[in-house]
């Protein structure tokens, strides 16, 4: 299993926004949906619906490698929607 790895600025978003890191690595190991990142190809959006966070998306941002799985940013997405 690859290891995850949070940035700096990742594990403070999530201090400040009361995220459970657990949902965290659950979106990016196993997300329901996953997006390119607008202007970053190194990057890519991968979003989860959390039944614990009244049914919210959480988006988390990463780039990943043969052996990680960086985190850059986690949030609670109000406005994601799976594109069809």
């Amino acid at each position: 299993m690859k290891q995850l790895v949070l940035t700096a600025h990742a594990q403070v978003r999530l201090q400040e926004r009361r995220l459970d890191p657990k949902w965290v690595e659950s979106t990016a190991r196993t997300p329901d949906w996953t997006e390119p990142e607008p202007g970053d190809d190194a990057l890519e959006r991968r979003f989860r619906a959390i039944p614990q966070g009244d049914g919210r998306i959480l988006r988390v941002v990463c780039t990943e490698t043969d052996t990680t799985i960086k985190v850059i940013i986690a949030m609670l997405d109000r406005d994601a929607r799976r594109k069809l």
